[in-house]
């Protein structure tokens, strides 16, 4: 069976919705939401990670264990990577970053990435993709793009249209979804080992410059796999209107 853990990582400061992972969803807090359904997901430890003291009290009130991080982690990846090392896991552990305001985030998605991670020994990281069926959508800057090698591996993420269907840009034509255009979801496997060796990657420029943090992976020659699933998973919370989504949905359970 396979063996594998899921770290949330909860910093408490956001923009958009201030203290966004103690927001109440259906009676509990949205980061405990998030870790019911990794618990659903066949992972054998769950933690969450964070910098904020009464996230850790919610945490423990509701039966899951967290750890403290620093406050000045720049990414998700490197909050995680502080616990890798803080919990001493081999290098060969298989760790699961799922974002703290992923409420409806599907189990099986969860344990998809981990698996397609054991399965390619090659990568030190896996994640995941759906296809892209309009135009807008391959537009929009806020949905990140991937594109893959014939072996499922990524060769680069961007906020840009990628594939750039070169004739059809020329001639003013829409831009053909056909050719296999797929959105990155934000859910992402690792190697411990690559963890505790991520915070020594110097920033890449091309991860600057598209502010995507998986590019300093590619940068520095680290392989990402990609498993392809047909069905977009549920939106994370990042607007008041995404909050007011996701309490729709546990009331309609």
């Amino acid at each position: 069976m396979l063996s594998f853990k899921v770290v949330i990582p909860a910093r408490f400061a956001s923009t958009r919705l201030p203290g966004k992972p103690l927001l109440d969803i259906g009676g509990k807090p949205m980061v405990i939401r998030v870790a019911e359904q990794a618990a659903k997901s066949g992972a054998e430890q769950i933690i969450i990670a964070t910098d904020h003291a009464p996230i850790i009290d919610a945490a423990k009130t509701n039966g899951f264990d967290a750890c403290m991080t620093r406050v000045d982690h720049v990414s998700g990846t490197d909050r995680i990577s502080e616990v890798a090392l803080q919990q001493g896991w081999s290098d060969e552990t298989i760790v699961v970053n799922v974002q703290g305001d992923e409420p409806l985030i599907p189990p099986s998605l969860i344990s998809a990435v981990a698996q397609h991670l054991h399965d390619h020994p090659e990568c030190a990281i896996a994640t995941a993709c759906h296809p892209i069926h309009a135009e807008d959508d391959m537009r929009n800057p806020n949905i990140v793009k991937a594109v893959l090698n014939k072996h499922g591996n990524a060769l680069y993420f961007s906020r840009a249209p990628i594939p750039w269907p070169r004739d059809a840009y020329a001639l003013k034509k829409p831009l053909p979804t056909e050719i296999g255009v797929l959105r990155h979801i934000g859910i992402y496997a690792y190697r411990s080992g690559f963890l505790k060796a991520y915070g020594q990657l110097a920033p890449a420029p091309i991860e600057q410059a598209e502010s995507l943090e998986q590019l300093r992976a590619l940068y520095h020659g680290h392989q990402i796999g990609v498993t392809v699933t047909q069905d977009a998973p549920p939106s994370g919370v990042d607007t008041e209107q995404d909050l007011q989504n996701a309490r729709l949905n546990f009331q309609s359970r």
